[in-house]
Protein backbone atom coordinates (compact mmCIF):
# COMPACT_ATOMS: atom_id res chain seq x y z
CA UNK A 1 0.00 0.00 0.00
CA UNK A 2 1.50 3.70 -1.34
CA UNK A 3 2.21 6.11 1.54
CA UNK A 4 1.95 9.34 -0.39
CA UNK A 5 4.32 12.76 0.49
CA UNK A 6 4.30 16.30 -1.02
CA UNK A 7 7.01 18.83 -0.03
CA UNK A 8 6.60 18.91 3.02
CA UNK A 9 7.12 15.36 5.52
CA UNK A 10 8.77 13.76 3.00
CA UNK A 11 11.07 12.15 5.48
CA UNK A 12 8.20 11.22 7.85
CA UNK A 13 6.49 9.64 5.11
CA UNK A 14 9.17 7.28 4.59
CA UNK A 15 9.77 6.83 7.90
CA UNK A 16 5.93 5.68 8.15
CA UNK A 17 6.57 3.67 4.76
CA UNK A 18 9.04 1.27 7.11
CA UNK A 19 7.27 1.02 10.16
CA UNK A 20 4.18 -0.34 7.74
CA UNK A 21 6.50 -2.43 5.37
CA UNK A 22 4.31 -0.40 2.25
CA UNK A 23 6.13 1.64 0.17
CA UNK A 24 6.41 5.19 -0.83
CA UNK A 25 5.29 7.39 -3.43
CA UNK A 26 6.80 11.09 -3.68
CA UNK A 27 4.10 13.16 -5.36
CA UNK A 28 5.10 16.01 -7.99
CA UNK A 29 5.45 19.40 -6.63
CA UNK A 30 6.35 22.43 -7.18
CA UNK A 31 5.89 26.50 -7.21
CA UNK A 32 4.51 28.89 -9.69
CA UNK A 33 7.30 32.14 -10.27
CA UNK A 34 4.36 33.72 -8.23
CA UNK A 35 4.35 31.20 -5.71
CA UNK A 36 0.98 29.08 -6.24
CA UNK A 37 1.60 25.14 -5.69
CA UNK A 38 1.50 22.63 -8.17
CA UNK A 39 0.92 18.93 -7.21
CA UNK A 40 0.73 15.55 -9.32
CA UNK A 41 0.13 12.07 -9.18
CA UNK A 42 2.90 10.84 -11.24
CA UNK A 43 2.80 8.40 -13.72
CA UNK A 44 4.05 5.43 -12.80
CA UNK A 45 1.83 5.84 -9.44
CA UNK A 46 -1.68 5.89 -10.69
CA UNK A 47 -2.04 2.10 -11.04
CA UNK A 48 -0.90 1.43 -6.97
CA UNK A 49 -3.25 4.86 -5.91
CA UNK A 50 -5.97 3.34 -7.71
CA UNK A 51 -5.67 -0.37 -6.38
CA UNK A 52 -4.68 -0.17 -2.76
CA UNK A 53 -5.49 2.60 0.21
CA UNK A 54 -3.74 5.11 -0.15
CA UNK A 55 -2.17 7.48 3.03
CA UNK A 56 -0.86 10.75 2.83
CA UNK A 57 1.15 12.46 4.90
CA UNK A 58 1.47 15.78 5.11
CA UNK A 59 2.03 19.20 7.48
CA UNK A 60 -0.78 21.82 7.45
CA UNK A 61 2.19 24.03 8.66
CA UNK A 62 2.66 26.35 7.03
CA UNK A 63 -0.20 28.03 5.62
CA UNK A 64 0.95 26.84 2.03
CA UNK A 65 0.95 23.61 3.74
CA UNK A 66 -2.50 23.64 4.03
CA UNK A 67 -2.95 24.75 0.18
CA UNK A 68 -0.91 21.50 -0.45
CA UNK A 69 -2.72 18.89 1.60
CA UNK A 70 -6.27 19.79 -0.23
CA UNK A 71 -4.42 20.09 -3.42
CA UNK A 72 -2.45 16.27 -3.01
CA UNK A 73 -6.03 15.08 -1.21
CA UNK A 74 -7.65 16.47 -4.35
CA UNK A 75 -5.66 14.54 -7.07
CA UNK A 76 -6.01 11.53 -5.72
CA UNK A 77 -9.92 11.68 -5.20
CA UNK A 78 -9.89 12.60 -8.61
CA UNK A 79 -7.16 9.38 -9.94
CA UNK A 80 -9.65 6.98 -7.26
CA UNK A 81 -12.52 8.43 -9.29
CA UNK A 82 -11.14 7.60 -12.11
CA UNK A 83 -11.43 11.47 -13.88
CA UNK A 84 -8.22 10.69 -16.05
CA UNK A 85 -8.92 12.94 -18.83
CA UNK A 86 -6.29 15.42 -19.41
CA UNK A 87 -5.80 18.50 -22.37
CA UNK A 88 -2.26 16.49 -23.29
CA UNK A 89 -3.65 12.96 -22.32
CA UNK A 90 -6.01 12.63 -24.22
CA UNK A 91 -10.05 11.63 -23.01
CA UNK A 92 -9.68 8.57 -20.62
CA UNK A 93 -11.85 7.41 -17.84
CA UNK A 94 -12.07 4.26 -15.68
CA UNK A 95 -14.27 2.83 -12.76
CA UNK A 96 -14.33 4.57 -9.42
CA UNK A 97 -12.24 2.69 -7.18
CA UNK A 98 -14.64 3.49 -3.78
CA UNK A 99 -13.47 4.52 -0.25
CA UNK A 100 -9.74 4.31 0.61
CA UNK A 101 -8.04 7.70 1.09
CA UNK A 102 -6.75 8.41 4.29
CA UNK A 103 -4.86 11.52 5.82
CA UNK A 104 -2.45 11.48 8.27
CA UNK A 105 -0.95 14.98 9.55
CA UNK A 106 2.07 15.16 11.61
CA UNK A 107 1.97 18.66 12.55
CA UNK A 108 -1.56 20.26 12.68
CA UNK A 109 -1.66 23.78 12.08
CA UNK A 110 -3.94 26.09 13.73
CA UNK A 111 -4.28 23.67 16.33
CA UNK A 112 -3.58 26.73 19.28
CA UNK A 113 -7.27 27.94 18.48
CA UNK A 114 -9.07 24.87 19.86
CA UNK A 115 -12.05 27.20 21.38
CA UNK A 116 -13.93 30.49 21.41
CA UNK A 117 -11.68 32.85 23.42
CA UNK A 118 -14.32 35.62 22.68
CA UNK A 119 -17.05 36.32 20.87
CA UNK A 120 -16.43 36.48 17.08
CA UNK A 121 -13.72 34.38 16.80
CA UNK A 122 -12.99 31.72 14.17
CA UNK A 123 -12.31 28.31 15.93
CA UNK A 124 -9.36 27.57 13.24
CA UNK A 125 -9.08 23.80 14.52
CA UNK A 126 -12.51 23.21 14.15
CA UNK A 127 -12.66 25.02 10.69
CA UNK A 128 -9.56 22.96 9.60
CA UNK A 129 -11.19 19.99 10.57
CA UNK A 130 -14.19 19.95 8.80
CA UNK A 131 -12.24 21.02 5.26
CA UNK A 132 -10.00 18.08 5.40
CA UNK A 133 -12.57 15.65 6.47
CA UNK A 134 -14.52 16.33 3.02
CA UNK A 135 -11.44 15.40 1.07
CA UNK A 136 -10.75 12.10 2.80
CA UNK A 137 -11.96 8.74 4.77
CA UNK A 138 -10.16 9.16 7.97
CA UNK A 139 -7.58 10.75 9.61
CA UNK A 140 -4.31 10.39 11.85
CA UNK A 141 -3.27 13.40 13.93
CA UNK A 142 -0.19 13.04 16.04
CA UNK A 143 -0.13 14.87 19.19
CA UNK A 144 -3.12 17.46 18.84
CA UNK A 145 -2.94 20.17 21.19
CA UNK A 146 -6.80 19.88 22.30
CA UNK A 147 -8.29 16.99 20.59
CA UNK A 148 -11.65 17.85 21.55
CA UNK A 149 -11.31 20.43 18.78
CA UNK A 150 -11.65 18.01 16.16
CA UNK A 151 -14.84 15.48 17.65
CA UNK A 152 -17.83 15.36 15.93
CA UNK A 153 -16.31 15.40 12.06
CA UNK A 154 -17.90 12.74 9.53
CA UNK A 155 -14.79 10.65 9.07
CA UNK A 156 -13.09 8.74 11.91
CA UNK A 157 -10.35 10.78 13.49
CA UNK A 158 -7.47 8.93 15.31
CA UNK A 159 -5.46 10.80 17.80
CA UNK A 160 -2.08 9.07 18.56
CA UNK A 161 1.22 10.32 20.37
CA UNK A 162 4.66 9.86 20.75
CA UNK A 163 5.30 10.18 23.94
CA UNK A 164 6.27 6.41 24.12
CA UNK A 165 9.02 6.80 21.83
CA UNK A 166 10.06 9.98 23.56
CA UNK A 167 10.41 8.10 26.65
CA UNK A 168 12.10 5.70 24.91
CA UNK A 169 14.92 7.89 23.35
CA UNK A 170 15.03 9.99 26.62
CA UNK A 171 15.78 6.48 28.57
CA UNK A 172 18.37 5.66 26.83
CA UNK A 173 20.20 9.01 25.70
CA UNK A 174 19.77 11.48 28.79
CA UNK A 175 18.65 8.81 31.61
CA UNK A 176 16.53 11.46 33.67
CA UNK A 177 15.50 11.12 37.17
CA UNK A 178 13.34 13.75 36.86
CA UNK A 179 9.99 14.47 34.37
CA UNK A 180 8.78 18.39 34.26
CA UNK A 181 5.78 19.36 32.89
CA UNK A 182 5.90 23.03 31.83
CA UNK A 183 2.33 23.62 32.97
CA UNK A 184 -0.70 22.11 33.48
CA UNK A 185 -2.03 21.48 30.34
CA UNK A 186 0.83 19.02 29.45
CA UNK A 187 0.56 17.16 32.45
CA UNK A 188 -1.00 14.16 30.81
CA UNK A 189 1.98 13.92 27.97
CA UNK A 190 4.75 14.35 30.67
CA UNK A 191 3.47 12.37 33.29
CA UNK A 192 3.25 9.18 30.80
CA UNK A 193 6.68 10.01 30.17
CA UNK A 194 7.64 9.74 33.22
CA UNK A 195 5.54 6.88 34.21
CA UNK A 196 6.81 4.72 31.00
CA UNK A 197 10.87 5.64 32.54
CA UNK A 198 9.92 5.33 36.18
CA UNK A 199 11.04 9.07 37.58
CA UNK A 200 9.68 11.13 39.33
CA UNK A 201 7.44 13.95 38.04
CA UNK A 202 5.95 17.61 38.92
CA UNK A 203 4.60 20.63 36.80
CA UNK A 204 4.58 24.19 36.95
CA UNK A 205 1.77 26.42 37.82
CA UNK A 206 0.89 29.61 36.20
CA UNK A 207 0.86 32.52 38.79
CA UNK A 208 -0.49 35.99 38.23
CA UNK A 209 1.37 38.78 39.48
CA UNK A 210 -0.56 41.39 37.83
CA UNK A 211 -2.78 42.39 34.76
CA UNK A 212 0.45 41.90 32.72
CA UNK A 213 2.58 39.48 34.20
CA UNK A 214 2.41 35.65 34.63
CA UNK A 215 5.29 33.73 36.02
CA UNK A 216 5.51 29.79 36.19
CA UNK A 217 6.55 28.61 39.66
CA UNK A 218 7.82 24.93 40.64
CA UNK A 219 5.21 22.56 42.18
CA UNK A 220 6.97 20.23 44.96
CA UNK A 221 10.47 19.81 43.04
CA UNK A 222 13.56 18.24 45.26
CA UNK A 223 15.73 18.14 41.60
CA UNK A 224 19.27 18.39 43.63
CA UNK A 225 21.92 16.44 41.78
CA UNK A 226 19.22 15.42 38.92
CA UNK A 227 19.04 14.85 35.32
CA UNK A 228 15.59 16.86 34.52
CA UNK A 229 13.82 16.40 31.02
CA UNK A 230 11.25 19.19 30.68
CA UNK A 231 8.31 17.60 28.29
CA UNK A 232 6.07 19.43 25.92
CA UNK A 233 3.79 18.80 22.76
CA UNK A 234 5.26 21.72 21.33
CA UNK A 235 8.15 24.30 21.94
CA UNK A 236 8.08 27.17 19.91
CA UNK A 237 9.88 30.56 21.05
CA UNK A 238 11.19 28.52 24.29
CA UNK A 239 10.95 31.02 26.85
CA UNK A 240 8.96 29.03 29.30
CA UNK A 241 11.33 26.23 28.93
CA UNK A 242 14.57 28.71 29.49
CA UNK A 243 13.02 30.82 32.60
CA UNK A 244 12.53 26.85 34.05
CA UNK A 245 15.62 25.73 33.32
CA UNK A 246 17.41 28.42 35.18
CA UNK A 247 15.04 27.68 38.45
CA UNK A 248 15.90 24.49 37.78
CA UNK A 249 19.92 24.83 37.70
CA UNK A 250 19.54 26.79 40.78
CA UNK A 251 17.89 24.35 42.58
CA UNK A 252 21.15 21.76 42.10
CA UNK A 253 19.56 20.28 38.45
CA UNK A 254 22.77 18.91 36.74
CA UNK A 255 21.16 18.86 33.88
CA UNK A 256 18.31 20.36 31.90
CA UNK A 257 16.97 18.84 29.10
CA UNK A 258 13.53 19.84 26.73
CA UNK A 259 12.13 17.63 24.77
CA UNK A 260 9.02 17.56 22.33
CA UNK A 261 6.77 15.99 19.33
CA UNK A 262 6.83 19.06 17.29
CA UNK A 263 10.02 21.91 17.42
CA UNK A 264 8.62 24.78 15.91
CA UNK A 265 11.54 26.76 17.37
CA UNK A 266 10.15 30.11 15.94
CA UNK A 267 12.63 33.57 17.03
CA UNK A 268 15.53 31.95 17.56
CA UNK A 269 14.49 29.44 19.92
CA UNK A 270 17.40 26.83 19.37
CA UNK A 271 20.19 29.60 19.98
CA UNK A 272 17.97 30.61 22.95
CA UNK A 273 17.41 27.33 24.40
CA UNK A 274 21.01 26.47 23.88
CA UNK A 275 21.96 28.83 26.35
CA UNK A 276 19.76 27.26 29.39
CA UNK A 277 19.25 23.84 28.50
CA UNK A 278 21.81 20.78 28.27
CA UNK A 279 19.81 19.31 25.54
CA UNK A 280 16.62 20.22 23.06
CA UNK A 281 15.15 16.94 21.53
CA UNK A 282 12.08 16.69 19.02
CA UNK A 283 10.59 14.10 16.70
CA UNK A 284 10.73 14.43 12.72
CA UNK A 285 6.87 15.62 12.87
CA UNK A 286 8.55 18.89 11.66
CA UNK A 287 12.02 19.33 9.66
CA UNK A 288 13.88 21.18 12.06
CA UNK A 289 17.59 20.57 13.50
CA UNK A 290 16.82 18.73 16.65
CA UNK A 291 15.04 16.09 15.05
CA UNK A 292 16.05 12.92 16.96
CA UNK A 293 13.25 11.05 17.21
CA UNK A 294 10.82 8.75 15.09
CA UNK A 295 7.26 10.04 14.71
CA UNK A 296 6.32 7.22 12.20
CA UNK A 297 6.11 4.94 15.06
CA UNK A 298 3.26 6.45 16.62
CA UNK A 299 1.49 7.46 12.95
CA UNK A 300 2.04 3.58 12.02
CA UNK A 301 0.04 2.84 15.61
CA UNK A 302 -2.92 4.89 14.04
CA UNK A 303 -2.75 3.65 10.92
CA UNK A 304 -3.40 0.44 12.13
CA UNK A 305 -6.45 1.29 14.15
CA UNK A 306 -8.27 3.55 11.42
CA UNK A 307 -7.77 0.28 9.11
CA UNK A 308 -8.43 -2.08 11.46
CA UNK A 309 -12.01 -0.28 12.77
Amino acid sequence: MPVVSGSSARGLAEDLARQLDWHHIQMESRRFPDGEGYVRVPEDSISSVREQDVVVVSNTFPDSGIVETLLMLEAISDVRAGRLASLKGGMDSQDDVGAGLYLAIPYFGYSRQDKRFQRGEAISAQALGRIFAGHCDGMVVLDLHAPVALEGLPVPVKFVSAMPEVAEYLSENVKPDFILSPDKGAIERASSVAEAIGCRFSYLEKVRIDAHTIVHQPKDLDVDDSIVAIIDDMISTGGTICKASEALHSQGATEVHAACTHGLFTDGAISRLDQHVDGVHATNSLSNPRSSISGGKALARGVRELLEN
